[in-house]
């Protein structure tokens, strides 16, 4: 499901591959079943291939990687979390277009 450029975030590697990312790191959390989630899909994807290089940009399923999605408390999804830092620093719930992804990522990348 996920393009060339869109990473796989689980709750195992989570500390190393974003709280510990050196760039921005974009987050969506999602699920298999969850319409809203699939319709992002290819926006992620585009998105994860236009800003490789400057940040990290992958999806995280809740129903597989359910630990991260309860520290992060997402009640809702889709839910995209900026972090910077280890922290997060933008989010949105629902289903956003290109255009406010961009408008999330820019004042974050180099």
């Amino acid at each position: 499901m996920a393009g060339n450029s869109t990473m796989t975030f689980t709750d195992a590697g989570f500390d190393t591959d974003v709280l510990s990312s050196n760039e921005p790191v974009l987050v969506d959390f999602w699920a298999e079943w969850c319409g809203p989630c699939r319709q992002m899909g290819p926006t992620i994807d585009v998105i994860a291939s236009e800003y490789a290089g400057k940040a990290k940009v992958g999806k995280l399923n809740v129903d597989d990687h359910g630990q991260i999605a309860m520290r992060y408390n997402i009640k809702g999804i889709p839910t995209l979390l900026l972090f910077k830092g280890g922290k997060v620093v933008d989010q949105r719930v629902g289903a956003v277009g290109k255009a406010e992804v961009q408008k999330m990522l820019e004042p974050h990348v180099g």
